[in-house]
């Protein structure tokens, strides 16, 4: 009998020019995917996964070359990271890979037991190292092209510790995003709302339809697209989590056109 070739996905131009907007390849997240679950992973869910780090990865970057700027650099440095957390709560994502940072020590606050002892750094960081922790290093390619697009350079190590949030996100994305498969719908809600004093409080985020996905369609063996944005709305919360919905969801409209 003869052997059939490899089966490779179809993609017209209109598709070739959605991907090559995307820092993060789809490929590089069906591998992050592999290493949480060994559910199938279909095309809207990666581009939507891939379209999401990128929006995190975007505001992050965007926030420290503000803060490198009021220094007049474009070449970023750790405390230009450390600056854009501290100035947008909302970026605070990836904290597995704060206790494998060095820019990140001495931030963290003190740890202690029920018996008040110090619980050291090793201690907190566990026995075995996050597979998103281990992985950071694909993402090199990534976030150095997206550096180049938000127009600066970074010193080696803020580009490691760029590698290592984006690859700790997606990993926890991805294991939201099979939880919702296996659970049926979102069973947890988080959210948060910032307030300005004086200002009415905004209405109620459970009211959004984007966070009522109780039940979802489908089958339980493939992460669609919809489970990753459902995944998004508990990773995520405020302007950044609704930016990040929103290009997910046109990324994979123009994706499906296709």
């Amino acid at each position: 009998m003869t052997a059939r070739p490899p089966r490779t996905e179809r993609s017209g131009p209109q598709t070739a020019s959605v991907m090559t907007d995307l820092p993060f390849k789809p490929q590089l997240v069906r591998a992050v995917f592999r290493d949480v679950t060994s559910l199938h992973v279909s095309r809207p869910a990666a581009w939507a996964a891939a379209s999401v780090t990128r929006t995190v990865l975007t505001e992050i970057i965007d926030g420290a070359r503000s803060a490198a700027a009021e220094e007049t650099r474009k070449r970023l440095i750790p405390k230009d990271l450390i600056s854009a957390i501290d100035r947008n709560v909302e970026v605070e994502v990836g904290s597995a890979w704060y206790l494998h940072s060095p820019t990140f020590h001495g931030l963290m606050g003190e740890l202690r037991n029920a018996d008040g002892a110090l619980v050291s750094l090793r201690e907190r960081r566990g026995a075995r190292t996050p597979s998103g922790v281990a992985g950071a290093h694909r993402f090199e390619a990534g976030v150095r092209r997206l550096l180049g697009i938000r127009g600066v350079r970074a010193v080696p190590v803020l580009v490691r510790d760029l590698d290592g949030i984006a690859s700790v996100f997606l990993t926890a994305l991805a294991s939201d995003a099979a939880k919702v498969v296996r659970e049926g719908g979102v069973k947890r809600f988080g959210t948060v709302s910032l307030v300005v004093p004086g200002e009415p409080a905004p209405a109620s985020l459970l009211n959004d339809p984007l966070l009522a996905l109780s039940t979802r369609r489908g089958d339980g063996r493939t992460v669609g697209g919809d489970d990753v944005l459902a995944a998004v709305t508990m990773q995520l919360f405020g302007d950044l989590r609704q930016r990040a919905l929103t290009e997910a969801a046109e990324m994979t409209r123009k994706t499906s056109a296709n």
